[in-house]
């Protein structure tokens, strides 16, 4: 199981962006979970602050700080079958 948390802001198009991408990039990866934290509710501002989160969306994977302003779905491929090869 990969688990995503996705740190979004209302109207930020880079958000809907990412959350496209992991829409298409779900359908290859069945084992992947992803949770979409809204950036102004308490949980979300508490992961701003661990992950130190400059722009959203703040992409986790697996407790680790992805990437920040934006996702490439090229660059979430390979980091993907790198956490499928570890397994």
């Amino acid at each position: 199981m990969v688990k995503v948390q996705l740190l979004t802001s209302i109207g930020c198009s880079h958000c809907a962006h990412a959350k496209e991408v992991l829409k298409e990039v779900s359908e290859q990866y069945p084992d992947l979970e992803v949770e979409e934290i809204d950036i102004t509710t308490d949980k979300g501002q508490e992961m701003v602050s661990k992950y130190m989160v400059m722009s959203s969306p703040g992409v986790i994977i697996n407790g680790e700080l992805f990437s920040q302003g934006g996702l490439e779905k090229d660059k979430l491929i390979s980091k993907l079958e790198e956490l499928k090869s570890q397994n």
